[in-house]
């Protein structure tokens, strides 16, 4: 293939006119979205301006340390971005944090032993980033649903912490549910892969100049460590939260 797509400043600013067709329709519908649609622009090109330069930086200095650093930011502030997703779950911030952990580290433990990837900042912080923001999204949805499903089905747990039963045997439909919910965005997105839109990196890749044949692999590699990264996050992150829902004599909140 030739060499891959570039975009200029003059091109990039004739582009920029997109947002224009979004302020319109927001005016016209009165939507009053005008304001926010203005700021999440100037928010996007300052913070992506600011990744660029800084991911320029570590690139060049091809340190695994200030590469771990950075991962462990991403990862805290996703963490921080989850539990906020859930309000109502105790410790949420650490047990985002475990749970976003544990899926990252088993996940690019296999890229990496597999020779898939390696362990350098130009691979393991993007491949990384998508791990740990597909993470964190599937853990809000978990959040979301526990508290929607013991507010739900209060009367149905506490029945069965009256017969006898423990805390887990009362909660485990709600457990399993919560993390059916996490994952079931990232296997449906699997089933229309290739048919109803290309997925961003194979995208971004064939706009690089990548042979098709060669972003499919990628792809392919990105669809099953999102799987793989949403299964261990959501099950954890589940697993650690629903005993905040009970008290120390094991009744529900």
């Amino acid at each position: 293939m030739s060499g891959g797509a570039t975009i200029n400043i003059f091109s990039l600013i004739i582009a920029s006119s997109l947002v224009l067709i979004s302020l319109f329709f927001s005016y016209y519908q009165k939507l009053n979205l005008e304001k926010e649609t203005i700021i999440g622009v100037i928010r996007a090109i300052i913070q992506l301006t600011v990744v660029g330069y800084l991911l320029n930086f570590v690139f060049g200095l091809k340190n695994p340390f200030f590469t771990t650093l950075l991962l462990l930011f991403m990862t805290i502030n996703a963490s921080s971005n989850a539990a906020k997703r859930g309000k109502g779950i105790k410790n949420g911030f650490i047990i985002s944090f475990i749970a976003i952990s544990v899926g990252e580290i088993i996940t690019l433990s296999i890229l990496i032993a597999a020779g898939t990837i390696k362990y350098e900042a130009y691979q393991l912080v993007p491949v990384g980033g998508m791990i740990i923001s597909n993470a964190m999204i599937a853990i809000g949805l978990c959040y979301k649903q526990l508290i929607s499903n013991f507010k739900n089905k209060r009367e149905e747990v506490e029945t069965k912490l009256a017969l006898g039963a423990d805390i887990l045997p009362s909660s485990i439909e709600i457990i399993q549910d919560a993390i059916k919910t996490g994952m079931l965005p990232t296997i449906d997105s699997m089933k229309t892969l290739g048919i109803v839109a290309l997925p961003g990196m194979m995208t971004g890749l064939i706009l690089a100049g990548t042979s098709p044949l060669q972003a499919i692999k990628f792809q392919i590699m990105v669809t099953f460590m999102m799987l793989s990264t949403t299964s261990i996050a959501s099950f954890i992150a589940c697993y650690l939260a629903y005993k905040g829902f009970f008290n120390e004599r094991k009744q529900l909140l």
